[in-house]
């Protein structure tokens, strides 16, 4: 066998390989998801910073570790996840509402959690769950709307 038929099935597999990545990429939820996880990722940490090693009352550092992540997020989702062209200054404003309803909602949560003697991160994780869900659907209909013609979404 010669070294060009060896590369033809390896060729091929990567060909499907590089199909399905942009399939799945294709998708703003799935767009969306990552860009949440690494949002939660840094959410959680900056909580765990606060409260957890600095001692920061959890009811200040929930929403303080929630709001630090929110230009990052802003401009990834609105870059990233939806490619939207939607004015700047009405989306800003419309995610900095939804923030501030899904810091109150978070803040409520955690607290609500911790008052039932579980840890603070089990609050965490259910407003997370929470927010994830409402989030894509508001993001995606209302702040961020307009889209960029290169962005395909199924």
């Amino acid at each position: 066998m010669t070294d060009r038929e060896d590369e033809r099935p390896s060729r091929a597999r990567r060909g499907r390989l590089t199909q399905a990545m942009n399939y799945v990429w294709s998708s703003s939820a799935v767009r969306y998801l990552v860009v949440g996880g690494g949002a939660f990722l840094i959410d959680v940490g900056l909580l765990a910073g606060l409260h957890d090693l600095l001692s920061v009352p959890l009811v200040v550092a929930t929403p303080a570790a929630f709001l630090m992540s929110f230009a990052i997020t802003y401009v990834l989702q609105r870059t990233f996840t939806f490619g939207s062209t939607a004015g700047v200054a009405s989306s800003a404003a419309k995610y900095t509402a939804l923030v501030m309803f899904n810091t109150f909602a978070t803040t409520g949560i955690v607290s609500a959690a911790a008052s039932l003697g579980l840890p603070w991160i089990v609050g965490k994780v259910v407003a997370v769950g929470s927010t994830t869900v409402w989030n894509y659907f508001v993001y995606r209909h209302w702040i961020f709307a307009e889209r960029r013609r290169f962005h395909r979404d199924r």
